[in-house]
């Protein structure tokens, strides 16, 4: 399996992991998740609060920062087979992840994991809004976590998203 990720830097913040971070956590989410796909290209955006303020209230009807949002690609008709599917864009806020990690007690780089698992596993059409399917996608972040040695986040000590 081929993930390629493209990063857009928005915003400076000493927690931002690098890319090769970055596209490991998405691989990783890819790969548990995605069985049937062998080529794929997911985009993430970093923003600052300001921003992800302002896409949260225009797309969510939320007008706060929020840690993550998925944007999926959705069906595309004509794309040669030797290009990448695009799953769709992830946006991530780097200050509300830094300031979570510090609320939750879990490193920068654990919390970056997380939400860019969480952010993954939507593109790819999971979604918490009912209780069994929160519990398929929080499981399975779980599981995606735990490889890397981050513990649960929904757990008894965990923080959610």
């Amino acid at each position: 399996m081929t993930v390629r990720v493209d990063v857009l830097r928005d915003c400076e913040h000493e927690s931002i992991p690098d890319d090769d971070a970055i596209e490991d956590w998405i691989a990783s989410a890819v790969a548990a998740a995605a069985a049937d796909v062998d080529h794929v290209e997911v985009s993430v955006r970093i923003v600052d609060a300001a921003t992800s303020r302002l896409l949260n209230r225009d797309y969510r009807d939320r007008d706060k920062p929020t840690n993550v949002l998925s944007f999926p690609a959705g069906p595309v008709t004509g794309m040669p087979a030797t290009e990448p599917l695009p799953l769709g864009d992830i946006v991530v806020c780097a200050e509300v992840i830094a300031a979570e990690a510090l609320q939750h007690g879990v490193s920068a780089s654990d919390r970056w994991g997380h939400m860019l698992v969480h952010g993954t596993l939507h593109l790819l059409g999971f979604d918490h809004v009912e209780t069994e399917d929160a519990d398929a996608m929080e499981g399975l972040e779980t599981r995606i976590l735990a490889t890397r040695g981050v513990m649960d986040p929904y757990g008894e000590q965990g923080q959610n998203c």
